[in-house]
């Protein structure tokens, strides 16, 4: 009698745990082939996001994802919800990402603010309704990581997973602070990595894109070969690093279609834009009309 019911007890688990293998293949499955702007959205005279014209750039610059950052307007949450109404017969897949403590002194991400535990809930509901909903971020993730203890992100994904166990945790990465010790305590939570290329092995910047297949490799080896890495780069200046080029944008573009597994804008641009000139070319030969 007990060994039969330690046979079934074993049997159980094994299949549990083979439940949640299927489900995290199936997470960075949705995310791998990432061609993604984020932020940076049309905004009409209301502040309210321009849905229809944010709707028809992203199909003019190829994108196959749009990152949508909660954290402009408190009516941020509501748009969302009206851009997955607006996409839910498309192709498009979308994420959404919310901003860290340190990020939220003037303005939060609402309407959960620090509650992030309340936030995964909501958005996996929210990816139960809309399928295209295939992910969310953190912004800052690694500088934070005394706030997002792993206890405390195995709460928040317990509560995502709850919902929806196919929605992916995509949080962002900084080349100093990916580590062995965030491996060895966080692989397990995290279905990929939305690595931001600055240079910064040997002095960050946003000028030279020399170090990107480096970078890229480095990363790749401390969190094995099974993580999805999206490779982030700046379109868009930043307040420290300054500004790019559009020639720099495209060799980071290209070496992370080449060596990582897709490629996410800071922030959305113009197509008409010089940098959205180049985003639109080299994401319309990877992701030609008719086969996102």
């Amino acid at each position: 009698m007990l060994r039969n019911l330690t046979a079934t007890l074993l049997l159980l688990l094994m299949m549990a745990a083979a439940h949640a293998d299927e489900a995290q293949d199936a997470r960075r499955a949705a995310i791998r082939g990432t061609l993604a702007t984020y932020d940076g959205e049309p905004r009409n005279a209301e502040k309210r996001v321009d849905i229809p014209r944010l709707v028809a750039e992203l199909e003019e610059l190829h994108c196959n994802t749009y990152d949508f950052l909660i954290w402009h307007a408190e009516t941020d949450w509501a748009d969302l919800k009206d851009f997955l109404e607006a996409t839910k017969e498309s192709d498009l897949k979308v994420w959404v990402s919310l901003v860290p403590p340190a990020e939220a002194k003037t303005m939060k991400s609402e309407p959960f603010g620090l509650d992030y535990v309340a936030w995964a809930r909501a958005i996996g509901h929210l990816s139960t309704e809309y399928p295209n909903l295939v992910a969310w971020s953190i912004d800052d993730f690694t500088h934070a990581l005394s706030f997002y203890n792993p206890d405390y992100l195995g709460q928040m994904m317990d509560a995502a997973h709850a919902e929806n166990p196919h929605l992916a945790f995509v949080p962002c990465t900084y080349f100093p602070r990916v580590t062995a010790h965030l491996a060895e305590n966080y692989s397990d939570l995290l279905d990929g990595l939305l690595f931001y290329y600055r240079h910064e092995s040997a002095g960050a910047n946003l000028s030279d894109p020399s170090l990107c297949e480096e970078e890229l490799a480095k990363v790749r080896e401390i969190m094995g070969p099974d993580m999805a890495i999206i490779l982030g780069f700046y379109a868009t200046g930043h307040s420290r690093l300054g500004q790019t080029t559009p020639e720099y944008c495209e060799e980071v573009m290209n070496c992370g279609h080449e060596h990582a597994d897709g490629v996410h804008v800071y922030c959305h641009q113009s197509p008409n834009s010089p940098k959205g000139e180049v985003i639109k070319r080299l994401f319309g030969e990877w992701n030609p009309p008719g086969e996102d």
